[in-house]
């Protein structure tokens, strides 16, 4: 309504201009100026008018517009707040109707919770009258039962669950059993394998060494100049190579005995310069045996460094790869030492390949594992413990160095590969023909065998076969039964594992058999 009264007011001050501006123009003008003026004034308020009321219809109508929106959203708003109220009311009243619910519920609850109270109630005495009356009947009866068995109710209970104990023990060595063998034979499926993969792609030669060398001559008569006076020169020969010289009736031929190969080879090879020179004499002996010493000493050498650089092994101290070159000469079992090393470093490499492992720690410390076996001077050491040192000493890897010291459980196994070389170690030395086995020391472990199973009461007979490799025992059928038989078994190869050194594994069978017998007449 204000915004009309100004355009009222602006037009009304457009005809006072108007007005002055006409009488202005008259007064300076002529009349027909004046007329013009006039009417011209005439039409600017007729035009302001016009405006004025188009002005006030459209505000009217604006502000009627305005009105109507106004109104409207103000009775949306009073419907959504109505709405709202009714909604709360709802839910208020849903509240108060749950709460008397729960409330009648609780009431009820209560009132079935006193019945049930008071029947459980009547119940426990009912049973504690029964349990007092159950009792003495009990008590009766185990009075009963003594009188009959003769027996009181503890020395019958202590010989129940002294039986108990045996069939629980006797079923519990069976499962074991079972379980071991289960897990044996799942675990070492890939194991057996990956070994059986390992041995074939490695060759390697048969146990050939002994004690003796056997020295051809071209004639007899050079035994004479080999003896010399009196027996000198080949006094001498033993003195400067210790090793003895047999001469005997054997034609064009020396036998060279000692139990160290390198003696051996140091007393063949002065020989044979000897022999071939012709002069021979206790100087010239002493001469040439320290000559050939040397010549052994840098063989040992060449040897040492040819088979670190054929197993592509780096960084090798030159002590150890001198003693490396002496295991050439040196034999365990009548297997050649540096044979053995070298195809136990070739087996842990192979199946640290095959394991996913550092190949060259594998293959180093399955090569180094020996090297206590050629010690320079005497110890009182084992080999084991022995090269452990040495390698520590060297500087070795601490993996390859616990490696040497436990492939005989002689230390605590730290690293992963150090059952790897114990395990090559075994291959190498157990398979067929890498190793000779004094007859004495075979007979003695069968006949240890056999004497660990009869020591078992009802054991009748017990026999070692193949080789020591499998203990067939044969046990009494009315001493021991069937579950007897499966424990008696799992006893034995127990205590043999804990108390023989064997190679490889030894098979326990126990056969119980029954006969009846009778003849007809």
């Amino acid at each position: 309504m204000d915004s009309t009264v100004i355009y009222i007011i602006i037009g009304a001050l457009s005809l006072v201009v108007g007005v002055v501006a006409g009488r202005f123009i008259f007064a300076k003008n002529t009349k027909k100026q004046l007329e013009e003026a006039d009417q011209q004034a005439r039409k600017i308020i007729a035009d302001s008018q016009t405006t004025a009321e188009n002005l006030k219809k459209e505000k009217l109508l604006e502000a009627k517009e305005r009105f109507v929106q106004l109104r409207a959203e103000h009775e949306k708003e009073v419907l959504e707040r109505n709405r709202k109220l009714a909604e709360s009311e709802s839910r208020i009243k849903q509240k108060e109707q749950s709460i008397n619910q729960k409330s009648e519920n609780l009431d009820r609850q209560s009132k079935e919770n006193d019945a049930i109270k008071e029947n459980l109630n009547r119940q426990i005495e009912v049973v504690s009258q029964k349990r007092t009356e159950l009792e003495k009947h009990q008590e009766e009866h185990i009075r009963r039962l003594e009188k009959i068995a003769a027996l009181s109710a503890e020395d019958a209970k202590a010989q129940l669950i002294e039986s108990l104990k045996q069939e629980a023990h006797t079923q519990a060595l069976a499962l074991q059993q079972e379980i071991i063998d289960d897990a044996r034979q799942k675990a070492n499926k890939e194991a057996r394998k990956l070994i059986i993969q390992s041995i074939q792609r490695t060759a390697a030669e048969q146990a050939i060494e002994n004690s003796i060398t056997v020295f051809n001559l071209e004639s007899d008569e050079i035994k004479g100049q080999i003896i010399g006076r009196e027996g000198r020169n080949i006094r001498a020969i033993e003195a400067a190579t210790g090793v003895d010289l047999i001469v005997d009736d054997t034609p064009e031929a020396i036998v060279l005995s000692s139990f160290d190969p390198l003696r051996r080879e140091i007393a063949r090879l002065s020989l044979q310069r000897l022999v071939s020179d012709g002069r021979i004499h206790p100087a010239r002996i002493e001469e040439v045996v320290e000559k050939t010493r040397k010549q052994i000493e840098e063989q040992i050498m060449e040897i040492g460094e040819r088979t670190v650089i054929e197993l592509g092994i780096h960084g090798l101290h030159k002590e150890l790869v001198r003693i490396v070159g002496k295991m050439r000469f040196r034999s365990s079992y009548g297997q050649n030492l540096l044979m053995h090393s070298r195809e136990v470093a070739n087996l842990c490499a192979i199946m640290a390949s095959e394991l996913g492992m550092n190949v060259k720690l594998a293959k180093r410390a399955g090569l180094l594992h020996d090297i206590g076996k050629v010690p320079d001077e005497e110890t009182e050491l084992s080999h084991a413990l022995l090269g452990m040192k040495l390698a520590e000493k060297y500087g070795e890897n601490p993996a390859v160095v616990n490696a040497i010291g436990a492939h005989h459980d002689e230390v605590e196994m730290q690293y992963v590969i150090a059952p790897i070389v114990q395990a090559c170690d075994a291959i190498s030395g157990a398979r067929p023909g890498a190793r000779r086995e004094i007859m004495q020391q075979y007979l003695q472990r069968i006949k240890d065998l056999e004497s660990l199973a009869m020591a078992y009461p009802g054991v009748e007979k017990a026999y070692a076969i193949q080789a020591g490799r499998e203990l067939r025992v044969i046990v009494e059928a009315d001493k021991v039964t069937d579950g007897d038989s499966a424990k008696l078994s799992f006893e034995i190869a127990q205590k043999i594992q804990t108390e023989m050194t064997y190679p490889g594994q030894i098979k326990v069978t126990v056969i119980r058999e029954k006969r009846a017998v009778n003849v007809a007449r």
